[in-house]
């Protein structure tokens, strides 16, 4: 690959990983503690991860249980989690935080498959944008540096089959995330 590539390559590869990252929080009706990676606690005035606060843990398929390491945090944690878009209701006994997931009712899986598919739509759209200065960026640089025409339209080429392949590893992400909440 061509070292001008290289910026463009590596904001893609970000664009895809940041699709990757919001599908983890997306609940299957499995228990998955990156759920809670965007919930933030407050910690003695300070916003705070709960995996910074506490144990989390799967016990079984379809529970997480958190287990503060100060009892007084019980109560902060569970209004994080209610003030939070997870969605599940907190079950507290005084020392743990447990959250139950319900089986995905048949409508609850279709929206979720809708939400996957724009979250990977919004993705393929900023590969595209990157594509787009990519190719403005190429051809400022074909001035300045006097490339002839050909090499631009190689290097131009070279973008072009680069975002093929991350528009493909989008696609392939949007297929199995949607199997995966499609799944009973």
């Amino acid at each position: 690959m061509d070292a001008r590539l290289v910026p463009f390559d590596e904001k893609m590869t970000k664009s895809y990983e940041a699709l990757l990252n919001e599908y983890v929080t997306i609940r299957a009706g499995r228990a998955n503690p990156h759920i809670l990676d965007k919930v933030m606690v407050d910690y003695y005035g300070a916003p705070t991860p709960i995996q910074q606060i506490a144990n989390v843990s799967v016990p079984e398929a379809r529970m997480i249980q958190i287990q503060p390491w100060e009892a007084s945090m019980v109560r902060e944690i569970e209004k994080a989690i209610l003030m939070s878009d997870v969605g599940i209701n907190p079950t507290n006994d005084g020392k743990t935080i447990r959250l139950v997931f319900p089986d995905l009712n048949e409508e609850r899986r279709k929206e979720l498959a809708k939400d996957i598919k724009k979250l990977g739509e919004n993705a393929k759209v900023a590969v595209r944008n990157i594509r787009r200065d990519a190719n403005d960026t190429l051809k400022k640089a074909g001035k300045e540096e006097d490339l002839s025409e050909d090499e631009i339209k190689n290097l131009e080429t070279e973008v072009q089959k680069m975002t093929d392949s991350y528009i493909a590893k989008i696609d392939g992400a949007i297929d199995n995330k949607t199997k995966e909440i499609m799944t009973v």
